[in-house]
C-alpha cells in the first residue's frame, strides 16, 4: 500500500526528494524479502499510517518466526514544521522538514544470533540544506570476535569503494554513538554511524546517496548471512537468561539515547512504529556481574571503545 499525498514546497532540486523517497521504498521491499528468507518461517505483516504534518510510512513488522522474534523494517516519508524548541534540540536549521527513511531492529529468538540495527535517512530543511544520514551495528548476546571482524571488514569494503576516510570516521563516530555513558560500555561490537553528510560540502547529492544505498545493501547481506550462520547453534537457559539482560541494555539506550526516538516523538510520530524497536522481552538485574572467565565475562570484556577490528 503506498500513500499519496501532496508534497510540501520545497528548496532543494525537484527530482531529489522524489527520487530518495522511491529508492526508499523499493529498498523497504527488497530488505523484507530477504529477512523473510533468512528466517524461512514467517512473513511481514504491514500497517500503513499518516502524519499530522504530512506524509506518512508503512510500518513493517515480523515474528514470532523461525529465527526472528521480533523485527521491524519501517519506512516513511514525512513533513512539517516542528517547534522551536524541538527544533533548538534537534538541531535543525529551520523548523520546516521533510525526511524520508528506512528504520530497521531485529531481534532473535536465539541468544546466539545477534540483534541489529540499521538506518537510512534523507532530511531537507526549510532554509534549503539537504543531508543524507544512517548507519548500521551488531549486538551480539554473546561476541564471536570472528564473526565481528568479518562485519567489519565487510562494511569496511563498502565505505572504501565510495571515500577512503569513510570507515575509520564513520567507526569512531559508532563507537561515541551506539555507546551506554551510564554502563560505560559500548552497545555491541560496533559498525559505522554517519549524520548530516550535507549535499555540497560533503559532496553531491549523487555521491552522497550512492554512499546510502549501499550501506543499505550491506546490512541486508551481512545480517541474513549471520542469521542463517548461528540460528542452529546450541543454548540453554544461561545463555537465554544472558539474552535477556542484554536486551535490557538495548533498550535502556533506545529509550534514553536515540536521536531517532527522540526525533520521532518530537515530531508527532507514530509511537508503535518508533518503540518497534524495543525487544519483546528483557531483564533488569541488581549489579549483575559475571562470573570471571565465563562465556558472559568474555562479552562484556568486548563492549569497549576504540577497538581494532580489522586486526588479524
Amino acid at each position: 500500500m503506498t500513500i499519496s499525498l501532496p508534497l510540501p514546497p520545497q528548496t532543494f532540486p525537484a527530482s531529489a526528494r522524489a527520487t530518495v523517497e522511491a529508492w526508499m521504498r523499493q529498498f523497504q521491499d527488497w530488505l523484507c524479502q530477504q529477512l523473510e528468507a533468512a528466517d524461512g518461517g514467517a512473513t511481514f505483516r504491514e500497517d500503513a499510517w499518516s502524519h499530522e504534518g504530512g506524509g506518512g510510512g508503512r510500518t513493517r513488522v515480523i515474528g514470532p518466526g523461525a529465527v526472528l522474534e521480533k523485527g521491524g523494517v519501517n519506512f516513511s516519508a514525512v513533513w512539517g514544521r516542528l517547534s522551536e524548541a524541538a527544533a533548538r534540540q534537534l538541531l535543525m536549521p529551520d523548523p520546516t522538514y521533510f525526511a524520508t527513511g528506512v528504520s530497521v531492529v531485529q531481534h532473535p529468538r536465539s541468544p546466539m544470533v545477534p540483534i541489529s540495527h540499521m538506518n537510512v535517512r534523507y532530511f531537507e530543511a526549510g532554509n534549503g540544506e539537504a543531508w543524507f544520514g544512517g548507519g548500521l551495528d551488531l549486538t551480539p548476546i554473546y561476541v564471536n570476535e570472528a564473526q565481528a571482524r568479518w562485519f567489519h571488514r565487510e562494511i569496511k569494503q563498502v565505505c572504501d569503494q565510495h571515500h577512503p576516510a569513510y570507515y575509520a570516521r564513520f567507526k569512531e563516530w559508532a563507537d561515541e554513538y551506539f555507546y551506554l555513558p551510564h554502563r560505560q560500555e559500548t552497545r555491541g561490537v560496533g559498525g559505522i554511524f554517519f549524520d548530516r553528510l550535507t549535499v555540497g560540502p560533503d559532496g553531491t547529492f549523487d555521491e552522497l546517496f550512492a554512499f546510502m544505498k549501499a550501506v543499505g545493501e550491506v546490512y541486508g547481506r551481512t545480517y541474513c548471512a549471520l542469521m542463517r550462520q548461528n540460528r542452529d547453534l546450541p543454548h540453554g537457559a544461561r545463555e537465554k537468561h544472558w539474552q535477556q539482560v542484554r536486551r535490557g541494555r538495548y533498550a535502556e539506550f533506545n529509550l534514553a539515547i536515540d536521536r531517532g526516538t527522540r526525533f520521532g516523538l518530537e515530531t508527532g510520530g507514530r509511537t508503535e512504529s518508533i518503540l518497534m524497536s524495543l525487544p519483546p522481552q528483557a531483564e533488569w538485574h541488581y549489579n549483575l556481574t559475571p562470573e570471571p572467565g565465563s562465556a558472559e565475562a568474555d562479552t562484556q570484556a568486548w563492549l569497549r571503545k576504540g577497538i581494532d577490528w580489522l586486526a588479524s
